[in-house]
């Protein structure tokens, strides 16, 4: 699959599921490519910036994908501080508004020989979360960690009976703070090694690693983590500290 190709959807439906986020479904026969395997992964947005004459493009998981429908789910987390613009496109497009996205990218999924998971992030990683707790059956056991901006944003996600999920309320993740950290260290862990799977702001992704990496000694093969977004910066700018970033660790 090309997934480079560039391919033209409209929006076939648009809905608030929580508080602070919106799903948008994207169809079209431009999907008729897509496989019920491309949940999970990732479409690039592609917006065009008037100010500076060029296209803008922005990572989305694909959170359903209906093959018989052609048509594909993305929630975007909505907040007024510092507004993006997918989240702007999300809060103000209107149905059969047309957009293009290329994709699909792979997924970020983990190990499933594993015994147990700790997952966490913020409300941008929580798509690609509730993907990745729905994926496990009932053999497997573990937790989540995850940051809203309020009770109401809290999901219900299908998960195996012995996952647990710790939400944390947080109405400003934009201001620098500790709260996924300090909920991660009342976790009482289990006696063996976990898959960790982090995504959320890059400050607190930094934060989050050095406890995984040189507190609790996880292994590389053993761990995904990656900023999804970091306070003050727009995603271009963010991606230059990230890259650079990752040079020097896993």
């Amino acid at each position: 699959m090309n997934k480079k190709k560039i391919r033209n959807l409209k929006v076939i439906n648009k809905q608030k599921i929580s508080l602070n986020m919106i799903r948008v479904t994207l169809g079209g026969s431009s999907l008729n490519d897509f496989t019920d395997n491309e949940i999970g992964g990732y479409v690039k947005l592609i917006f065009e910036d008037k100010n500076k004459d060029k296209s803008l493009m922005r990572p989305y998981t694909i959170r359903k994908f209906r093959s018989k429908e052609q048509e594909i789910d993305i929630d975007f987390a909505i907040h007024d501080k510092d507004i993006g613009y997918a989240s702007l496109w999300a809060k103000n497009v209107k149905l059969g508004e047309e957009i293009q996205l290329t994709g699909p990218g792979s997924k970020s999924m983990f190990d499933l020989s594993c015994k147990w998971f700790f997952l966490v992030g913020d409300m941008s990683a929580l798509p690609a979360i509730s993907v990745n707790i729905e994926a496990l059956n009932d053999d497997y056991i573990g937790y989540a960690v995850i940051e809203v901006l309020s009770e109401e944003d809290k999901q219900l996600i299908k998960k195996p009976k012995n996952f647990i999920i710790h939400w944390v309320i947080n109405p400003e993740p934009w201001k620098k703070n500790t709260k996924l950290l300090e909920k991660v260290l009342t976790i009482k862990w289990y006696n063996f090694t976990p898959f960790v799977w982090v995504a959320c702001e890059f400050s607190n992704m930094k934060v989050l690693r050095n406890f995984f990496k040189n507190t609790k000694n996880i292994p590389k093969e053993n761990i995904y983590i990656s900023s999804y977004w970091k306070s003050g910066l727009n995603q271009e700018e963010h991606k230059i500290i990230k890259k650079k970033d990752s040079k020097n660790n896993f």
